[in-house]
């Protein structure tokens, strides 16, 4: 249980490995998806091609989609590409840079999907079998074009009896698998070979850019997250004070029924409200938030900070200085008195 405890810990502090994990788990629900699906070809001339390309492209779209609305950043990149400007100037390669990590993890199960309906060929077999030139092929002799036509469609059919033992059919479908096969081999290859030039050639941009953005990429998610928690944190608190004025109000009432009131906080515990008390404080203060970010400079704050502790240090080491010198006062006024 530790074990899992201290996975899910990292899983969720770290947000890339949460969207590279939903990423990996609709690639495999997308292979699980293909092989389990029953594909069966109308068989028609007017809808063959419908029905195999709309197997090959509509799940890879719903795919897209799913992933899109399962990655988290893709809610935080709208936001700071739609926020106003504020105290915040934006910046667009940190967009841009957000939006290519976002486009990169939605198009891994699609790409899956696609990659293996080419190699299966049941698809383009069933969408592309009525374009065949049936001159070709051996076994559509003093046929008419209509009956050629209804004859094709009825290719990706095994067990249908106008094509059941013609030698033509299994021509075809072996014509039109050795094709998706090699596009589905070549989509593959592109997509190793892109990726290794993007990864070997990284280093050859500028890498101070690039660190920049993802820098700042993760900043504006951490943001959102640390603001999410201390709200919830301010929330909780002021939730727990509303509920302890109410009984404190209701105190007469709680007594005649023997029941002990509530007190306030200890003196030693923390205070979220942070002198927020008011909802239409709260309410003004996630509106400055939103439209009007502070910049992103902490000097004054750390300034501020500085100065308290001097005020705080002074007072002690003041005393500690007077109780240091008080004993040597003592021992001088002693050798006088003698």
């Amino acid at each position: 249980m530790d074990r899992f405890r201290m996975i899910f810990q990292y899983f969720q502090s770290n947000s890339e490995s949460v969207m590279n994990g939903i990423c990996g788990l609709l690639a495999l629900a997308s292979v699980k998806m293909y092989t389990s699906f029953d594909f069966n070809c109308p068989c028609l001339p007017k809808y063959n091609m419908a029905y195999g390309l709309g197997i090959m492209f509509l799940p890879p779209m719903a795919l897209f989609l799913c992933g899109l609305i399962l990655n988290r950043q893709s809610l935080v990149m709208l936001e700071e590409w739609k926020r106003p400007t504020g105290g915040r100037k934006k910046d667009l390669a940190i967009i841009r840079y957000m939006c290519s990590s976002i486009m990169q993890r939605a198009m891994i199960a699609p790409v899956i999907w696609i990659i293996i309906t080419l190699l299966d060929g049941k698809c383009l077999v069933c969408a592309f079998s009525g374009s065949i030139d049936p001159e070709k092929f051996v076994g559509f002799a003093n046929v008419t074009p209509t009956q050629t036509q209804l004859l094709l469609a009825k290719v990706p059919c095994k067990d249908d009896e106008l094509m059941k033992n013609n030698p033509a059919r299994k021509a075809i479908s072996r014509y039109l698998k050795c094709w998706s096969q090699a596009l589905g081999w070549s989509v593959l290859l592109i997509l190793i070979v892109v990726a290794f030039l993007a990864r070997s050639l990284r280093p050859c941009f500028n890498q101070a850019a690039f660190l920049q953005t993802r820098y700042w990429s993760n900043y504006i998610d951490i943001e959102q997250k640390i603001f999410d928690e201390t709200c919830c944190e301010h929330a909780r608190d002021f939730a727990h004070k509303c509920i302890l004025h109410f009984f404190e109000s209701m105190q007469q009432e709680i007594k005649l029924r023997r029941f002990n009131a509530p007190r306030e906080e200890a003196d030693g515990e923390e205070d979220h409200l942070r002198g927020i008390t008011d909802q239409e404080q709260m309410n003004e203060l996630l509106k400055s938030w939103y439209y009007s970010k502070p910049p992103l400079d902490v000097s004054q704050a750390t300034q501020q900070q500085s100065v308290g502790r001097e005020r705080f240090s002074t007072p002690w080491a003041d005393s500690l200085s007077n109780r240091g010198n008080a004993p040597q006062k003592a021992k001088t006024s002693r050798q006088t008195d003698v």
